[in-house]
């Protein structure tokens, strides 16, 4: 595996996870190209300026899923996704020179909420955000097209000492008001932010990174089984539940990110021999929790 200094150019990279890797880049010695608003918002030739001579392409860019869907946001979500990736691909038709590697995030939201999903074995979804989830990765596959490695990585939960999800949950848990969402069955296939990011620097190195991985820790949960952790964690009780009415009346359409969930192996990943540093959601809650 090469260690040789990496020119990463990013899409998203003020976000929760573009910031991380970001740092984890500069770490390394290596250099980050942010792509945000401003650079998208020019011609492709334009925007094809700004990847002279990277040696890697980070797709992260996507407006929030949690979030009222409405006619409106729906076309915000898609135009940040499937027609950002689909721009940031012909600016790479202009380059003489091409990126080496094309890595763009996706979402285990692409599969079915019954079954256990591995990227071989599984069955998708037919609804907006399943459709969203495709469309986003055609786009990114056309990179392939162009002589360009491409892996594509979709992502469970994310979950991280500051920021993400767990920003978002531990609020109400600290004050003893968390529980579990409905009756808490729902699947929640999930990776801690560290083993995240050692996915993403080992798949720009390694040659072997292609195609389709599930980005999930090896041993998903429930709803419930996530409440329980962070209750131990935090030594709160959790007696508590979300009713799923009240989550679709703020949400809509959105709050089946909240109220259902897919069950999700990563096969490909555990095939090509990654070590994973959190694979049970205990040990991950527990370091989410640390000071």
């Amino acid at each position: 595996m090469s260690e040789k200094t990496q020119t990463i150019a990013m899409s998203g990279a003020s976000g929760f996870v573009g910031s991380s890797l970001a740092r984890r880049f500069a770490a390394k010695g290596w250099t980050t190209i942010p792509l945000g608003r401003r650079e998208f918002s020019l011609p492709a030739e334009e925007l094809a300026q700004h990847l002279q001579g990277v040696d890697c392409i980070v797709n992260l860019a996507g407006a929030p899923v949690i979030s009222r869907w409405t006619k409106e946001y729906k076309k915000i979500m898609y135009q940040s996704r499937v027609d950002l990736t689909a721009k940031l691909v012909k600016a790479c038709t202009l380059l003489e020179r091409k990126p080496r590697v094309f890595l763009s995030a996706s979402a285990i939201g692409c599969y079915a909420s019954t079954g256990t999903h591995t990227e071989k074995d599984h069955v998708l979804a037919d609804d907006f955000l399943a459709n969203l989830t495709r469309d986003w990765e055609r786009e990114a596959f056309r990179a392939k097209d162009l002589a360009i490695r491409t892996a594509i990585f979709r992502f469970g939960v994310i979950l991280a000492r500051d920021g993400g999800a767990m920003a978002k949950m531990l609020p109400p848990f600290r004050l003893g008001l968390g529980g579990t969402i409905g009756n808490g069955r729902q699947p929640f296939s999930w990776i801690h932010l560290t083993d995240l990011l050692r996915v993403f620097e080992q798949a720009i190195n390694n040659a072997g990174y292609e195609g389709i991985y599930n980005l999930t820790a090896p041993h998903p949960t429930t709803n419930a089984g996530l409440t329980k952790a962070l209750g131990k964690g935090l030594a709160r009780p959790t007696i508590f539940h979300v009713p799923k009415f009240v989550l679709r009346l703020q949400f809509g359409d959105g709050a089946q990110i909240l109220t259902s969930g897919q069950t999700v192996i990563p096969e490909r990943l555990l095939a090509s021999g990654f070590q994973f540093e959190f694979a049970d959601i205990a040990e991950a809650v527990a370091d989410c929790l640390r000071a």
